[in-house]
């Protein structure tokens, strides 16, 4: 087998795996339908993986890798509209918020969320990996605040790092309410309202 068609299979696999598990969650998911799902062999599934808590660790990786990506290409396009880095972080708001207004239909959910509601399921290298995605999400946007911080006075006092998380609250709430009422609206609205509240915290009005 070529490295392009194990790479193929493999992704395909996680691809299949992903939808079932954000449809039906972890544990309701099976190794069975899994490769059903794929259409691949059971021998070619456990080629790839030893069983399902190595396929939930290759899961998460994948997922942030993919985070990782859309948000440096979007604060890639940010930064190339502006040098001023409280435009950058706005940009970036709206950017991302347009991104989730074009999808097709509401967001499937968040694959992290979905393992941290099911953690006794997992083993401690995927809750650490959960851990460090999420505070690779925080690090993101302390990051940017601590620019803003230096060519813009607060209007009051308040966190870095309670600030940051609340972008990675305002993208998972939303996505719970994008899913409840199968409208993807509310999650672009919850990103906007964050933007607003980054604007107002700094007096940009």
């Amino acid at each position: 087998m070529t490295a392009t068609r194990m790479n193929s299979s493999r992704e395909r696999i996680l691809s299949c795996a992903e939808a079932l598990v954000l449809q039906k969650g972890f544990a309701g998911t099976s190794i069975e339908e899994i490769i059903d799902k794929s259409a691949i062999t059971k021998g070619g599934f456990f080629y790839h993986f030893k069983g399902k808590s190595d396929l939930a660790k290759a899961l998460v990786n994948r997922y942030l890798v993919q985070d990782d990506a859309i948000f440096n290409d979007l604060f890639e396009q940010a930064d190339s509209l502006s040098e001023d880095p409280l435009h950058q972080l706005l940009i970036f708001l709206k950017l991302f918020a347009q991104m989730m207004e074009n999808l097709a239909e509401a967001h499937p959910g968040c694959l992290v969320a979905g393992f941290t509601y099911e953690s006794q399921q997992f083993d401690e290298e995927v809750t650490s990996l959960i851990r460090m995605g999420t505070l690779s999400w925080r690090n993101l946007i302390a990051e940017r605040l601590k620019l803003i911080e230096q060519t813009h006075n607060a209007r009051c006092e308040y966190d870095i790092e309670e600030v940051a998380d609340m972008f990675t609250s305002t993208i998972e709430g939303g996505i719970i309410l994008s899913r409840i009422f199968d409208n993807k609206m509310h999650l672009v609205e919850q990103i906007n309202l964050y933007r607003t509240h980054i604007r107002l915290l700094f007096n940009d009005v």
